[in-house]
């Protein structure tokens, strides 16, 4: 039984999104060997994540959504549609977060409410779950496709970019005044939102043949938001835009050869 249980895609969602999160918390922990990161480096680290988000959600979210749509519905046109609505309402959602939760980014600074009585500790570690969330409900969606190595091809490759994520945010904790393990601790609980996000995808993605490929589409559409309102622009802003491109295009094909070779 508890064997079925592990093979179960709900329940394989929840642990490759749970290995990914943890991955946040192994790149925090880098903090006790770097004092701090280039802006340089920093930008091409955020880029890179971005590159394997953006390749997750064309090769791992929207060809297989695109894919079971029309299997279902046997028209190229409504599965099409189906995936379409439902990159908007992960966009739209994504979009309604940003503007209503109060968080802070390490270059662009206070977004959402102004919400003064809120710490600036919270403000970021808000921000990179709102980053988070999205990610762990890839994962989670992933395996409920019942391809598990669709879900593997995400959960390594969300994992890779959470290590230099978790890295570049506990390095700038420590940059504005927080201790090393401070920095670690939060770094690393920011984390947590992907197990969350993994169990909402697993979830939602098991309650109808029909409803996958739109979830699918959901959770590519929360991606690619994050990537071109917030991780391109503040990649952007420093003078770095030609590394940043390029790591960018690293992270891409690396999260592409991932879901080619394990897929």
């Amino acid at each position: 039984m508890i064997e079925g249980l592990a093979n179960h895609p709900f329940w394989l969602g929840v642990l490759g999104s749970t290995a990914a999160g943890a991955c946040t918390a192994v790149g925090a922990a880098g903090v006790f060997a770097i004092q701090r990161l280039s802006p340089k480096l920093e930008d091409m680290l955020l880029s890179a994540a971005a590159g394997i988000m953006l390749a997750a959600s064309f090769f791992s979210l929207i060809l297989p959504g695109l894919e079971m749509a029309a299997a279902t519905t046997g028209s190229e046109t409504a599965a099409s549609l189906i995936v379409i609505g439902g990159i908007l309402l992960g966009a739209i959602g994504l979009w309604l977060l940003h503007e209503h939760v109060p968080h802070e980014h390490f270059v662009m600074g206070r977004e959402g409410p102004d919400q003064l009585e809120i710490k600036r500790i919270w403000l970021f570690v808000i921000a990179i779950t709102l980053h988070n969330l999205p990610e762990g409900m890839a994962v989670g969606v992933g395996f409920a496709t019942g391809d598990p190595g669709n879900g593997m091809g995400l959960a390594v490759g969300i994992g890779m970019q959470n290590i230099p994520e978790g890295l570049a945010v506990a390095v700038s904790l420590l940059a504005i005044g927080y201790t090393r393990a401070a920095a670690c601790a939060w770094g690393a609980l920011t984390g947590l939102a992907e197990p969350l996000g993994g169990l909402i995808g697993a979830a939602a993605g098991s309650l109808a043949e029909l409803a996958l490929p739109a979830v699918l589409g959901a959770a590519a559409g929360a991606m690619l938001y994050i990537i071109s309102d917030e991780i391109i622009p503040e990649t952007h802003r420093r003078g770095f835009e030609t590394p940043a491109t390029f790591a960018l295009m690293t992270g891409m094909v690396v999260m592409m050869f991932l879901d080619t070779t394990l897929g």
